[in-house]
């Protein structure tokens, strides 16, 4: 398996060189939105600690993630009023992985909606910030 990459853009983003739309941050988990959303609320919750994957990440820390990540999906559902939610994390290139620091996605879910394509066009930021304030207040209640 390859190295962690200190320059992938979520290293950045913990580093603050480049912002997020942040929702949640603790001392070892960070939630911002994602800014290619496939639904209204689609959130990124990663650890702080560098990990490339699920493949070489301390328990401790995959623990720790895992459970802000259920913190963001009931709080997604709720503030998105979704019908649900797709918990997604890929390891490795051949399967989807895209940025190599861990990663886990809640896309809030609507019956008969289809996912909009996750693709290189970044999403309105008056739209992310209106979001990110929802899934903050939904945090906060």
């Amino acid at each position: 398996m390859t190295a962690y990459d200190v320059d992938n853009i979520f290293a950045k983003i913990l580093r603050g060189d480049i912002p997020a739309y942040k929702v949640y941050e603790d001392d070892d988990v960070l939630a911002f939105m994602d800014v290619m959303p496939q639904s209204d609320g689609h959130t990124l919750i990663l650890p702080k600690t560098p990990a490339r994957n699920i493949l070489d990440v301390e328990p401790d820390v995959l623990a720790k993630v895992i459970k802000v990540t259920q913190k963001i999906a009931k709080a997604a559902v709720k503030a998105f009023e979704a019908d649900g939610a797709v918990i997604m994390q890929y390891n490795e290139a051949p399967a989807g992985q895209t940025v190599f620091h861990l990663h886990f996605h809640v896309v809030p879910r609507y019956l008969g909606v289809p996912l909009r394509p996750h693709t290189g066009k970044m999403a309105d930021a008056a739209l992310l910030t209106a979001h990110a304030e929802k899934l903050k207040a939904a945090l906060a209640a």
